[in-house]
């Protein structure tokens, strides 16, 4: 099956109310097996903008922030993993399992797919699967095995996607309607996904590449995350920080955040405006 890409999206304020405003986006920094809000080259990790002169674009993670899918991604990966047999270590009698447990632990420790894979390969060693007669030896043949995996995990993930049985966190889609007053993803600025980039979160390069293709200096960007990871990759690009965390987050240390919510219920882009100010004068 093709591959395909998650995408990042951004969104730019009607003419109206882009006095003393710039744009706003969106970003995921995962890799193919993103969420098919929209397609990726049809504008992955996100931007959306307001009028403010300080907060000039919104950014949002996908997974997490978005949608509260990473189960999801889990679920897809352990089906990959039974329809291509794929045992590790490769004397295993069943086909690979991450259980939830240990998938909060790595989504949480290792940002994209592929890079999940090739850690926990290089970790087990690497498997036997169909695909090979037995388990790869050269660095061809491994991301080989790797794409394939990916690519139907990410055909997968579409599937499920499509059942409808993920919906948005909450409060996600009424901050973006306070952004923007018209269609949520038409229009939007950019869209990033992590194969858009080389280094994955908490690299800072998909958060830069954002600033970079806005036009927004990061000091005016605030970046909305759910884990450590993306804001450490918020943090490396000098952008602002605020986390709204999951289950699977909850214990993490974000007191680098200048604000941190269980969900964005009760958040308004009139309050974001007035923290971010207060963060640039404050430094």
């Amino acid at each position: 099956m093709p591959p395909t890409t998650m995408p990042s999206t951004s969104l730019a304020l009607p003419t109206a109310a882009r006095a003393g405003a710039r744009r706003h986006a969106f970003f995921s920094n995962r890799s193919p097996s993103s969420v098919p809000i929209a397609r990726r080259r049809r504008a992955p990790r996100f931007v959306m903008v307001s009028a403010s002169a300080s907060l000039e674009a919104l950014i949002f993670d996908c997974d997490g922030v978005i949608l509260e899918s990473e189960n999801l991604h889990r679920q897809a990966y352990n089906d990959a993993f039974a329809n291509f047999g794929v045992r590790c270590p490769p004397a295993s009698a069943d086909p690979l399992y991450w259980d939830e447990a240990f998938y909060d632990e790595l989504q949480n420790r290792i940002g994209g797919g592929k890079p999940k894979m090739r850690w926990y390969f290089g970790e087990n060693g690497w498997p036997s699967s169909e695909l090979f007669e037995t388990p790869p030896s050269t660095d061809t043949d491994k991301e080989k095995l790797v794409d394939i995996i990916q690519d139907w995990k990410t055909e997968r993930y579409k599937e499920i996607i499509k059942s409808g049985t993920v919906k948005p966190r909450p409060g996600v889609l009424r901050l973006m309607d306070e952004v923007k007053n018209a269609e949520r993803f038409n229009g939007l600025d950019c869209f990033l996904a992590g194969d858009d980039v080389k280094l994955k979160k908490p690299d800072p390069t998909i958060y830069i590449t954002a600033s970079e293709k806005l036009g927004v200096g990061s000091k005016n960007c605030l970046v909305v995350e759910d884990s450590v990871i993306g804001l450490l990759a918020a943090k490396g690009a000098g952008m602002s920080c605020i986390i709204t965390y999951t289950p699977s987050t909850a214990s993490q240390d974000f007191k680098d955040a200048i604000a941190t919510y269980p969900d964005l219920s009760n958040v308004r882009l009139e309050d974001l405006k007035l923290l971010l100010q207060k963060t640039l004068v404050t430094g």
